[in-house]
This record gives C-alpha cells, structure tokens and sequence, in this order.
C-alpha cells in the first residue's frame, strides 16, 4: 500500500502546473475529405518534442524555424513539414494502411524508424480491438496479425490461446508477454489441473482481460526473437506491445455507450432427431419377445402396476435412468407415464398421469438465452506544454447464453506527466479493475456442464420447458427426468440434475481486484542522451468459489480458492542518439532490470458434505475439512543489456543487443544465461532514382538467441504437509523429484524479410521466412514407482519451429470521397519435434476420456492426438465379417494433430464519405480436434445421424426383417465392397457412436473461415458538430461479432472450442454453442 500511495503521489503531482503557456506553433490536422483527424501523432524530427492533435485536428507544439514536423496517424500516411518563420501550419494526411506507417514502436517502447527497422513487427491500431466492443481486446486480435494464432472458446469469459509463431515449450508457457507501457502484464489463465484435463471444473479467462479496450492507443507484435530479446527470458515467445492512450492539448471528453445481444450459433450445436425416445435399446427380438428388454411387450418401457396412481394392472412406463434415446418410436396415440407423471410439484398437469407419446416440443435447443451485454466508458484528458493528465473509467457486463451467468468489469485509469523542466520529466499511470464472475460454464466431462446432458446423455421425450417449471414451482429443488426409481418412490437424480437445478444452484462465483502501473522520471542531460528510471507493479488477488447444493447427484460441497499475485519492476534505461555525420547515426542503449514475482494460494474445501442448506462456508462441513492447500512461490531474475544500432542515410542499419539474466528458479551454476541477437536491413528503394512506382523496398535479416528459466520449485525437494493423525504431524515427499542440475531451456533463430510498396503506398506487402530450434527443454517425465516419485524434472529434447508469413495491404479505390482499404494476412509454420528425453520416440501431455491422449511425437508436429483407428485395406476400411468395421486395438496410433497447417485472415475497409464498412474474414486450414460429444452421443442415439431413412428408404432403426439397417462404407478383407446390412435399432449403442467404432471416427478437420467482425459506422459531419458546441463530434457505430460460420468441418460444434488456453489443444467435452453478437453504439466527444 506504501508503494501505491508513494506512485499516485507522483501522478497527483504531475497535475498541478499543467497548462503554463509558452510560445508555440499551431496547427490543424485535416484528411483528405477535410476531416479532422483526431489523435495525430507530431513531433520534432531529430528532436524530444512531441504531442497529439485534439479532436478537433489541433495541435501546439514547441519548434524553431528550420525544424521538421513529422505528423503521422493510424491508418494515414506519414508527412513532413519544414518549418519557416510562419507559426500556424496546415497538414492534410492521405488515408493509407496502417502497415506502412515510417514509425513502429518496439522493444522498451523505443520508437524506430520502419526503414531501419531490421526485424519483422506488425502494427495494429487500438481503433481495430475496440471497435467491436469485446470486452476481452485480445480477440480483436484475431485474424489481424500474420504468425499470431488465437484461439477463442466459446464459454463466457473462457481464456484465449495466444501463440506467435508456434509451440516452443513442451510443458512451459507457449504464451506471448504482453507489456503495457513498458510494464510486463501478467496474462496467467487460472485453472485447475482437472479442468485441463476435461474431467470438470471452471475456466477463469485470462488475466489480460483486465485490460481497458478503450485505453489502447496501439498494439505492437514483435514476432521474433531478435525483436523481443531484450526484454528477457519470458519474452521467448514473443511480445505483444501495448502503448495506451496519451492525453491531448487542451481539455478533451470522450463518452462511449454500447449495447450487444447474442444469439447461439445453431450450426455449433447439435441437431436432434425427434422420432424416437428413452432406452438404449430393447435388445434382441427371441420369439416374438424382448427378454433382454424392459418388460414391455416391445421391451422399450417399464411394464408395471402403479397403485399409488389407482393402476392395479401393468403400465407403460419411462426408463427414466436411460440417459439415451434408443427407444421407442413416437406414437401420439401411446400413453406412457413419464418422469413428470412422479413429480408432485405445484402446477404439474402431469402428476399421476399418462401423457402422449411424443417428441418434447422444446428440445435442450430452446435451454438458451439470448444475452444482453452493455459497456459504458468515460475518458477526459488534458494536457499544456508543461505536462498532461488523462481519466478514464470502463464498465462491461456481459451475460451468457446461459442462466444466471454474468460478468461484470469496472475498470479505472489514470495517468500524468509533468515537465519538472525543459529536460526534467516525471510521470506514471495506475489502473484499477474489478471483475466479478457468476455462473461461469462448467467445461469438460462432468454434471455440472450441461452440454454434456445436451450433447452425450439426454431423453429426446424430456421437455425443457417442463424442466423449468419443474425446478421454480418446486421452490428451487432437484426436480430431475433422470429419477432412480419412480416407480418405486425414489424420484432423486441418478446421473443428471435438473439442468436448472445446476445453473441456480450449482454455480460459481469469483472475483479479481487487480492495480498495475507505473512511476517514471526521464532526463535528457544532452540532446543525445536520455536516462529513464522507472518502478512498475503488477498486483492482484482473486477469490474463487464453487459449490454443490444439497440434493445434487454429486456429495454437496463447498470450496474457496485465495490467490494473491504480486510483480514488481525496477527498470534503468539510458539512450544515446547521435548523428556522427551527415550520413550516419549511432543510438546505443544499456539497461538493467530486477524483476520480483510473488504467487500465493491457499484452497479448502468441506469435506463429506453440508450440514445446513444453501449456506456456503467452510464451517457447514459434515467432518473436519482435510488440510488447506498451501502454495507459495517466488522468483526474482535480474538482467543487464546493450544495445548499439548504426544506420547509413537512413538506409543501411546494422543492430546488435545482447542481455544477460540471472534467474532464482534454476541452480547455482546454471542460474546465469547470455542471449546475444544481432540484425541488420538495407532499404534499397532510396538508391533507386527513376521509379515512381515503387514507394519503399527493405530486406532485412536477423540472428537471436533467447533463454528461458524453470517453473517454481523445480530444482530442490521439499516435503509436502498432510492433514495431522491423531493429533501428529504428518509429511510426506512429493510425487515430483526436483532437479536440482537443471539448465535454462535455449532457443536460437534466424530470420530474413523482404517489404515493398508500390504506386504511393498504394499496394505494398511483407514477407519473412523464420527457423527457431529450442532445446534443453524442461518438462515433467515420468518414473518408476520404485524411487518414490511419479515423475522427475529434466532437461531433454528439442522442438523446431519454420515457416513463412506474409501480409498484403492495399487500397484499390481512393477518390475523394470514397476509399477501399485491404489488408490480408497469412502463416504457415512447420512444428517439428526432433528429440525426446532418454531417445525415446512420444511423450503423453495429457490423457483424455475417450481413449485418446495429446502427445509430443518424435518427427511430428506438436500436438499428435493418439488413439486407436479403423484397419484399412487398400486405405479403405475395413468392414469384418459381422457387418461392423473392424478397429485396431493400439491406442497409440496418431489419428490428428492439433496444430494448424495455416492460417490467415482478410479485412476490408471501405469509406465513403462520413460512413465506414469494414469486416475481416479470418480462416485457419488444418489442425484436428476429439469430439467426446459425439463419441458419446451417437451411441446414446440423440443426433439426427442416428435415425431418418436408410438407403432403401425404410427408417433405418427399423430391423432387419422390417427393411432398417444400414450397409456400412468400406470394404471387406478381401477388398470387396461391403453388402452386409447390420442392425441399427441401439441395441450395442447403435452404429455410429464410440461402441462400434475407434476413436478415430470423432477425430475432425478443425479448418474454418468466419465472418469474424463487421463495422457499420458514420461520423456526424464536422459543420453540423460545430452547431452542437460544446461536443465535438458524434460517431455511431452498428457491430457484430462471429456473425457466420463460412465453413467448417467439425460438426454441431465450433472447430476453435475446446478446454481455455495451453498446451494441450485439439479436445472437445461438453462444448458450448458459439454466440453471434450485434449490437449498437454511440461515441460522443466534448
């Protein structure tokens, strides 16, 4: 608390001698419609002067006459302005792609020049994440960067997957570092180890959405090592660079106000057949009679006398402990008693009575809500020649499609700067945010996801609707289809609750107060040299909470999760900039770091159930809890760097970094590791005279060698505390054997690019083709039972990543008052494993449900899913003699691989006049995902797969005597084609779901191209503004978000869901339909 009160004391201070008045030059900035263009960047070639133009285009700044004013913006070309004597100037900027803007900011927020910039950076304006009104900006990022993959699941507030340039790290975080305003931005996902393995559980999103949208100014991806480098080992992934909004001259409001429904996506769920009902089958008609069947005269129903409901004689009754619907055909005219008939709740019509039997009029399909979410944010800033300010306050709160499901952000920020002196500045930002979860989706397969009723174990006679009624009027009790004997009196759940029983009742709560920022002072001694001391801090604390309600299928339950997370910086920075001569120019920098992470945790729960009803606490528990789960992990690195960069006529650049860390998660010995990285770029359009066609042409090449440390606790053994015996302490070792010889993972890489434009910037692209080796990875492998551990820590291994990136941009059509902007971006990265520990060929990263396992493979791509297949003959399957194919018994056969072969996406700009359409189609080729849904759920006879006509156009669940069956695809061992017609009535779980086939049959092509984004905006004209004083300008904005699925190959899902972010990809349990979002907003500028 010392540290917050002494950094907002800093920021406080920058405020209080603001807008001291000096001479100055004015300006407006203006496009080519003779628009304002708000936010302009100017600033003082070869000079510290900067500033931004206002809403209204205007702009003051310092400058001298013989200086150059270097005025550029996002999405708008780049101008220089000689001054003279004059002291008002007028600039008009020509609308461009933002790729091809002259400055990139890269590694420690150093501005640089695009003509020697000497490795692969993409730029994305903050406009381009914000637009759509996401309340997590980093799917915004989607599709809009080449080499960058996000994976967006679809349960509310679900954490995304973020990976530049592929897997590197075999069981260490493959994520990007996200750094904002220099500050490292923690982006941790929390989940347990269950819930990664889809046995249950709750995904709690990522830490990067704590991030204000709306604060973002823009976002720099620095791709390679040789970019990232310096920002030490946990940038060996990447850097995604967040530059937030800087404060404008003069006094500024700016007020956004949205609102966005949803809607499930149908084609990501399932479809139902709706002819037949409850059972698994009758089994095998003998004589005439169904023995092996429920005692119906057709073995589908229950047949027994029901005296409570005055039924002395047998009756045709529900199985209700049938979780499928291989049963009976529907027949209004059959009277059968079902689950409701036993429910004796207020209002049931249906209580003691037999009811038609039909199909539920409203299937698990009509379970869904339509959300409603809403934003809201303020921002003032200010701003005069001796320091700014800017306020900012966001609030979201985004409901599910799903009851009772709810996240809301309230997000604040500040942030000042004060020129103490000319060459004296001080500054800082603070943020605050609030996120409150209720209702989170459970994920994986357990009772508490609903999709796994919906989509793998659900009666198609069951009415939602019913449901609902059943658990409102009851007052709120399990009321569930599934009863375990009814008949006999026994009405509680078997396997399934009450599907809104689990949402009202059976739900999570958490919540994250989290600080971040920073205290800075800046010194230029010299107009060459620059020293910057700054303290930044990471903080936050989460509480997570889950239970189940007494009357659940599972034990009741209650449990709570404390984590506590802290990440201080100390950071020195000094620059040098010098001209040597006309042509050359020397910047060097020399820095230091001393990072300092504290993580602490502390979990219990109850133990054996709950006494008291619906009161949550640790103190409700039937027995003494079990000892609390204690963690506490530290780690402090420090690291040195330098850098030097020569450039030649801004043409010809030569840069070398080099840095060297000390990290206290490896041993004594190898705790220290030197990453050089040296690049250089020619940009040869400046020697080429006589070419107007051809606007800029750069090559560049790089060489970089990036460390990263071991995880906490990975080196020394330490004991692991117990719940006390008899009063005695109890300890014993842990399952993992520590080692404490571990190295730092390595990974070297190389890249080359080539950029060009043409026709003015008209139509240009970039080009890189990148290799990374990694290798003395660090992952867990098991071990023998005899040494007392389940798993050791070793160093072992390589994995390689290479591939091409290119993105395009061009604009076909600019007249005056309409444009047409494209900009097209594409990857495709070769992932290899070459090595494995002890020359062994797999490692299993995570084991499915289903038979099915995530591996590394030796020679293959990241990411192999194993599991047993079909026998082929001549690669056709192969079908024995019984009618059925025939399955391989290996489990370890590679049947997909989750990585994608490429990806990419393509966004259209086009404006005419005050009116802006734009949308990005976003697309991944290749990758495959397990589907334990229809693994399940085509044995259980739900999906439209299962029934409907075969090819002799009789209902295929028909027997065979009645003309059903069907004749499976393949051949037979001798390669003939198959002609055996087999059964398809349910009994042995039907043809199509896990019973009769491998796990190779629900393995998909997870390929898709979306309409991702769409933005339908206009800008109120500046004359008619001009007449609503004081606002200063007016923007209206129509969006929408994952509006179609073009194409995709995994059926009744979304191919991009799956269990939150990761390593292990490419499982689906219990997936959720995906949301198609539209929604309305307003912007208005005071």
């Amino acid at each position: 608390m010392r540290k917050l009160l002494s950094l907002a004391v800093v920021l406080l201070l920058g405020v209080s001698t603001l807008f001291a008045q000096t001479h100055l030059v004015k300006g407006r900035i203006l496009d080519g419609d003779g628009k304002p263009v708000d936010g302009a960047t100017v600033r003082v070639k070869k000079g510290n002067a900067a500033t931004a133009a206002d809403a209204q285009g205007n702009f003051k700044i310092e400058a001298k006459a013989g200086d150059v004013l270097v005025i550029s913006a996002v999405n708008f070309g780049t101008k220089e302005v000689k001054l003279g004597n004059e002291t008002d100037v007028a600039v008009t900027l020509a609308r461009q792609s933002s790729q091809l803007d002259e400055v990139v900011v890269t590694a420690m927020g150093i501005r640089r020049s695009r003509n020697a910039l000497p490795y692969a950076a993409q730029e994305v304006g903050g406009d381009e994440v914000s637009k759509t009104r996401n309340s997590n900006f980093v799917d915004g990022l989607s599709g809009k960067v080449a080499g960058l993959q996000i994976t967006q699941p679809t349960a509310l507030g679900a954490s995304t997957n973020v990976v530049l340039r592929g897997i590197k790290s075999i069981s260490q975080s493959n994520q990007a570092l996200f750094v904002v305003d220099g500050v490292p931005f923690d982006n941790t996902s929390s989940a347990s180890g269950g819930q990664r393995a889809g046995r249950g559980g709750y995904d709690y999103g990522s830490n990067a959405a704590d991030l204000n949208p709306d604060d973002i100014a823009s976002i720099s991806v620095l791709k390679g090592a040789a970019a990232s480098a310096l920002y030490g080992s946990r940038a060996a992934n990447g850097v995604i660079l967040i530059t937030t909004k800087k404060a404008k001259r003069g006094l500024g409001v700016t007020v956004n106000a949205g609102v966005n429904v949803g809607s499930y996506d149908k084609s990501t769920f399932v479809k139902y057949q709706h002819e037949y009902g409850a059972n698994y089958g009758s089994g095998p008609e003998i004589g005439g009679a169904y023995p092996y069947g429920y005692g119906s005269p057709d073995g589908n129903f229950l047949y027994a006398p029901l005296p409570q409901f005055g039924q002395n004689s047998p009756q045709l009754i529900v199985p209700t402990t049938e979780d499928a619907s291989y049963g009976a055909k529907f027949n209004p005219n059959l009277l059968v008693y079902q689950w409701d008939a036993f429910a004796n709740y207020p209002g049931n019509p249906n209580y003691g009575k037999p009811t038609p039997w039909v199909a539920a009029k409203n299937d698990p399909s009509t379970f869904f809500v339509n959300p409603v979410s809403y934003n809201t944010s303020v921002y003032i800033d200010g701003g005069g020649e001796n320091g700014s300010f800017k306020l900012g306050y966001t609030r979201t709160s985004d409901n599910g499609i799903l009851p009772n499901s709810n996240i809301t952000k309230n997000m604040f920020n500040f942030g000042a700067t004060h020129n103490l002196t000319k060459d004296l500045t001080v500054g800082g930002t603070i943020n605050y945010s609030e996120i409150s979860g209720l209702g989170r989706y459970g994920t994986g397969y357990t009772s508490n996801n609903i999709m796994s009723n919906f989509r793998q174990w659900w009666e198609m006679n069951v009415d939602i609707k019913q449901q609902k009624a059943a658990y409102f009027n009851s007052g709120g009790k399990n009321v569930t289809w599934n009863m375990t004997d009814p008949v006999n009196g026994n009405t509680n759940p078997i396997y399934w609750d009450n599907v809104y029983f689990v949402r009202y009742q059976n739900y999570e709560q958490d919540s994250r107060q989290r600080v971040f920022g920073n205290a800075y002072i800046n010194y230029t001694p010299s107009k060459s040299i620059t020293l910057l001391g700054r303290v930044s801090m990471d903080t936050y604390n989460s509480l997570q909470e889950e239970r189940d309600a007494i009357g659940s299928v599972n034990v009741p339950f209650y449990s709570r999760n404390n984590i506590n997370y802290k990440e201080i910086n100390y950071d020195f920075l000094a620059t040098y900039n010098k001209d040597l001569s006309t042509n050359f120019n020397f910047k060097a920098l020399v820095g230091a770091n001393l990072r300092q992470d504290t993580y602490s945790s502390i979990f219990a729960s109850t133990n054996g159930g709950l006494n008291l009803p619906n009161f949550y606490a640790l103190s409700n528990s039937v027995n003494p809890i079990n000892a609390p789960v204690e963690a506490l992990l530290e780690k402090e690195v420090g690291g040195v760097f330098a850098g030097a960069t020569l450039t030649y006529k801004d043409m010809l650049t030569l840069d070398g970094t080099v840095r060297r860390d000390q990290s206290s998660t490896l041993p004594a010995g190898n705790n220290a590791y030197t990453y050089p990285a040296i690049s250089g770029s020619w940009a040869f359009y400046k020697m080429i005279d006589n070419a107007p066609w051809l606007s800029f042409g750069k090559v560049r090449l790089n060489y970089a060698e990036v460390g990263n440390d071991a995880p906490y606790h990975s080196v020394l053994n330490t004991y692991t505390i117990n719940s006390p015996f008899n009063g005695n302490a109890l300890v014993s070792l842990p399952t993992v054997n520590n080692n404490p010889n571990l190295k730092p993972e390595r990974t070297k890489s190389f890249e080359t690019g080539l950029e060009m434009a043409f026709f003015k910037n008209r139509l240009g692209f970039d080009f890189t083709y990148f290799t990374s080796k990694t290798f003395d990875l660090i992952t867990q492998v098991n071990t023998s039972g005899a040494t007392g551990y389940l798993s050791q820590y070793v160093n072992f291994g390589s994995i390689q990543n290479n591939g091409i990136e290119l993105s395009i941009n061009g604009t076909p059509i600019r007249t005056r008052n309409f444009s047409w902007d494209i900009n097209v971006n594409w990857s495709k990265i070769n992932n290899k494993v070459l090595s494995l520990f002890n020359n062994q060929k797999n490692q299993v990263l995570q084991s499915y449900q289903g038979g099915v396992s995530v591996n590394a493979t030796v020679g293959q791509p990241f990411g192999t899913i194993q599991g047993n297949d079909f026998v082929y003959t001549n690669g056709q399957r192969t079908v024995g003699s019984n009618g059925y194919y025939l399955k391989d018994n290996k489990t370890t056969d590679i049947i997909g691989n989750a990585t994608p072969n490429w990806t990419g996406g393509i966004n259209n700009s086009f404006h005419y006049k005050s009116f802006t359409l734009s949308f990005l189609i976003d697309m991944r080729q290749g990758g495959s995902v397990f589907s334990l849904d229809t693994y399940y759920g085509f044995a259980t006879g739900l999906y439209d797969i299962t029934a409907g006509l075969n090819d002799l156009g009789n209902p295929s669940r028909n027997s065979l005597a009645n003309g059903g069956g069907i004749i499976l695809k393949g051949v037979t061992a001798d390669g003939k084609p198959n002609t055996k017609r087999v059964d398809n009535s349910g009994n042995g779980y039907g043809l199509y779901g896990y019973y009769r086939n491998p796990a190779r049959a629900f393995v998909y092509d997870a390929s898709f191209v979306k309409l991702r984004e769409l933005n339908i905006s206009y800008s109120l004209p500046q004359k008619a503004v001009e007449k609503m004083k004081p606002i200063k300008g007016i923007d209206f904005a129509i969006v929408g978000r994952n509006l179609w699925i073009i194409s995709k190959n995994v059926p009744y899902a979304d191919p991009e869901d799956g269990l939150g972010a990761g390593n292990a990809q490419g499982y689906q349990s219990g997936s959720y339909p995906a949301v198609r979002n539209i929604g309305f907003n307003v912007k208005f500028k005071f």
